[in-house]
């Protein structure tokens, strides 16, 4: 490792250097202290006595040599600081750390050879622009348990995982952070070791496993990474060599709202320390990308806009994530963010941040409000629906339904429905398919699929037991089923990100809040036909652009998803005649809460009309 890039913030592989790596014989310990009046190393090696850390090539890094230490072993640093003070400390670039309370950390054998070569080398750079991308958010600890409400490992909760997804339509995962931390109720995003996959769930080789696994599968898996902030228990980060090494020396900026401390991005070290742990995941674990938490924090002086933007902390997310897609073209940058940032995902040579993806809390919000709002005050809200489109090719956005909407008293998304319990499934179906039909990515957190009432509690696994009720079960094949559409279904997400492929057919009937549009790529079109009124409309007019021939794709009543329709009832006609600009009229049977989709199998020339409106892609 170059010591000066490393001080200027323009190290990647950090960890490579710093931590503990095992020798022919024993192990090399080394920690970065730079204030710091000794450092000493204790672990099982030793019998827990203080062995002596030297400063040696690099001022600042401490560092020694044990020809006892194996893999499997831990060991602590004492850091003695220049008030005399003696802090024990785990290892900032530690690769696991025992179970908490504990927060030893412990050595690592990092031999392992991936065999997922036929996933990794058909993996592209396009980062799935015109793929599909179906991602189940989960935690995995509570997704589901043993019978004794203990945990899976890594390697037996693929064993259950992998099967469900494919079921499902999931074809990514996305895992709330992995990286060692000691309270469950921060779900990991309150961190200790940044190079730790938790140990609650097994080895760092398990983890591996997992995603490989997953790869064999075609599943894709992304982790949460926490850039902005770090845990502040005494024996992490805080004040690692008796100063605020890694954090702001000010209160003003150092405490975050979520009582942990936030990084101070200007600091070179601290730079290389975050980008070497998100290549870390990358590169060691086979990622194919990672969600960044709480970019807003980074981008504005403790998330408040009134504060200014934090151009240092922009210009860290910039140099990572150009340094990021070098080294892994084809991996996924997403964040989470809720502001009106320009150019976020933007590449960086065009000032952007380098992001992927961006969270849409927007379009999350205005929906989730939409659908909590009693039919008879809906044509007010009308144009919430329609508003994300006024918007969306501002940045490349991914459709988040996430964890952070399931807790804290905010209810699950089946509660959020209006209405009572019977009425919330329909809507819910509605939501789901205007989700799914709506131009984006889609991410959603795990227990949505089957109508949750219950808010998520990291302690316990989710409610399975409640697909034994019909409306439950109905839902979750529903849902499956949406979910293959949309991996299967060119139209659904070919052109996401291109104007040409979107169309409203019906966005001026708030009085019936009802809505159509259709999708279209690849010579493929879908039109979708949402009534989210609590009346029935019979025989609506929807405006076609061209003679189209129509299949029945999905419809959110039928029979088999808890509904009131039969398939081979079909309740739909097209007629020849003008509707609005529109040379063909689709006349559709619309329930209260409904949501019907077609595909477009063909295209007519009707008798006596010479001026078709010509095809589009």
């Amino acid at each position: 490792m170059n010591f000066q890039e490393f001080l200027q913030g323009k190290v990647f592989y950090a960890y490579k250097y710093f931590g503990a790596h095992l020798l022919k014989k024993g192990a090399i310990f080394r920690v970065y202290a730079p204030n710091a009046a000794k450092v000493e190393l204790q672990g099982d090696f030793s019998g827990w006595e203080l062995l002596e850390m030297k400063q040696k090539e690099n001022p600042g890094v401490f560092e020694v040599t044990v020809q006892d230490a194996e893999a499997g072993m831990y060991y602590k640093y004492a850091i003695t600081d220049a008030q005399g003070n003696v802090v024990y400390h785990c290892d900032p670039y530690g690769m696991l750390m025992e179970l908490r309370p504990g927060f030893a950390s412990r050595i690592v054998d990092e031999n392992w050879k991936f065999a997922d070569d036929e996933w990794t080398n058909n993996q592209n750079t396009e980062k799935n622009y015109n793929n599909p991308m179906n991602i189940y958010e989960l935690h995995a600890g509570s997704w589901k348990q043993k019978e004794d409400g203990s945990w899976y490992n890594y390697e037996e909760l693929a064993e259950e995982l992998i099967p469900y997804l494919k079921k499902m339509g999931f074809n990514y995962i996305e895992f709330l952070p992995l990286s060692e931390h000691p309270a469950d109720c921060s779900w990991g995003y309150q961190n200790t070791g940044f190079f730790a996959p938790t140990s609650r769930y097994g080895t760092p080789q398990q983890l591996k496993k997992l995603v490989e696994l997953c790869h064999e599968n075609g599943i894709g898996v992304f982790t949460d990474f926490v850039p902005v902030h770090f845990a502040m228990d005494d024996y992490g980060l805080l004040n690692f060599d008796g100063t605020p090494l890694y954090e702001f020396p000010h209160p003003d900026t150092a405490y975050s709202e979520w009582g942990t401390m936030n990084f101070m991005h200007s600091r070179g070290e601290v730079r290389s320390f975050l980008q070497s742990a998100a290549n870390y995941w990358l590169t060691e674990f086979h990622f194919d990308g990672i969600r960044m938490d709480a970019i807003s924090r980074a981008i504005y002086w403790n998330g408040d806009p009134a504060r200014g933007v934090n151009e240092r902390a922009v210009e860290f997310l910039r140099n990572m994530n150009a340094g990021l897609h070098k080294l892994h073209p084809s991996a996924i940058l997403m964040a989470e963010d809720s502001t009106d940032f320009p150019k976020v995902t933007a590449p960086t040579e065009y000032d952007g941040l380098g992001f992927d993806y961006k969270w849409d809390m927007g379009f999350m919000n205005d929906t989730l409000r939409f659908f909590q709002t009693a039919p008879v005050y809906r044509p007010y809200d009308y144009h919430k629906l329609s508003f994300s489109m006024m918007y969306f090719y501002s940045d490349l956005f991914l459709l988040p339904f996430s964890h952070d909407e399931v807790v804290h008293g905010k209810a699950t998304i089946i509660q959020k429905m209006w209405g009572n319990y019977e009425n919330k499934f329909p809507q819910a179906k509605a939501f789901y398919t205007y989700v799914y039909a709506h131009p984006g990515k889609k991410l959603n957190f795990m227990g949505n699929e089957f109508a949750q009432f219950r808010e998520w509690d990291e302690t316990r696994e989710q409610d399975w037991d409640i697909l034994k009720y019909p409306l439950h079960d109905a839902f979750h094949h529903f849902y499956a089923k949406l979910a293959h559409l949309y991996l299967e279904e060119r139209a659904l997400y070919d052109g996401e990100y291109n104007q040409d492929c979107f169309e409203w057919l019906e966005v001026d009937a708030a009085d019936y809040v009802t809505y159509a549009w259709e999708r279209r790529a690849g010579g493929e079109t879908i039109v979708t036909v949402m009534n989210l009124s609590d009346q029935f409309w019979k025989d609506f007019p929807v405006g076609l652009p061209m003679y189209y021939e129509l299949e029945e794709l999905l419809n959110t009543d039928w029979k088999k998803f808890g509904g009131n329709t039969s398939p081979e009832d079909q309740n739909f006609r097209i007629v020849d005649e003008e509707h609005r600009k529109w040379p063909q009229t689709l006349y559709a049977d619309l329930p209260p809460f409904t949501a019907r989709m077609f595909k477009v199998k063909g295209v007519k020339i009707p008798a006596q009309k010479k001026d078709v409106p010509a095809g589009r892609r």
